[in-house]
């Protein structure tokens, strides 16, 4: 995980673009907050499916639901 001031990723965007298209996550910082990330579509298609998966068979619990992506995803890099 790479994390930048978006001063930076804008007079480099090829350089961080090619970082994300290798399976890297950039997160993207305004003033110091976390702004944005970005991240490869590959990883984004499978988080959106992981987080649908319970809302589908109508087994959903919000707040394990949201522990359990960001326990299996934290460590992504």
């Amino acid at each position: 995980m790479t994390t930048v001031t978006a001063t930076d990723v804008q007079n480099n965007f090829g350089k961080y673009l090619q970082l994300v298209q290798t399976g890297e996550e950039v997160i993207i910082l305004r003033n110091g907050r976390e702004m944005a990330r970005l991240i490869s579509r590959d990883k984004s298609v499978s988080f959106l499916t992981d987080s649908l998966a319970g809302v589908l068979t109508h087994d959903y619990d919000d707040k394990q639901a949201r522990t359990e992506r960001m326990t299996k995803y934290e460590g992504i890099d």
